[in-house]
């Protein structure tokens, strides 16, 4: 099995409406997660849901994403913003004759390109 402490993991605090604790994921994997009630329950927990999740994949004859991967990008997420910041994407979107997912498309792109020096 692979070495399970080569994965990364991302660790938050749950908010009594989500019902407290920590809440824990894998970026490598896109449905392995679990929760604690403490940040070190969370992680021992996380580890099991890992090893689960490596072993069902194997299981299904399914490639396991190799350590720091990025694993499975869909291609989609949910992003909220203001709804200010919401009305003013719509305008300039109408505005350039393309459609919201476009523009944001573009501008989140255009920003990677400033950020690794491309602009």
């Amino acid at each position: 099995m692979s070495n399970l402490a080569e994965y990364p993991f991302e660790i938050r605090p749950l908010t009594p409406e989500e019902g407290g604790g920590f809440l824990i994921s894998y970026p490598d994997f896109s449905d392995c997660i679990s929760d604690g009630d403490t940040v070190e329950e969370a992680l021992k927990n996380g580890q099991d849901a890992l090893k689960a999740t490596i072993a069902a994949l194997k299981a299904k004859a399914l490639p396991v994403p190799a350590a720091n991967s990025g694993g499975v990008a869909s291609g989609k997420f949910v992003a909220r913003v203001p709804k200010t910041i919401h009305a003013q994407l719509t305008t300039r979107a109408k505005t350039e004759g393309v459609s919201l997912n476009t523009l944001v498309v573009t501008f989140i792109a255009q920003g990677l390109g400033r950020k690794e020096g491309r602009a």
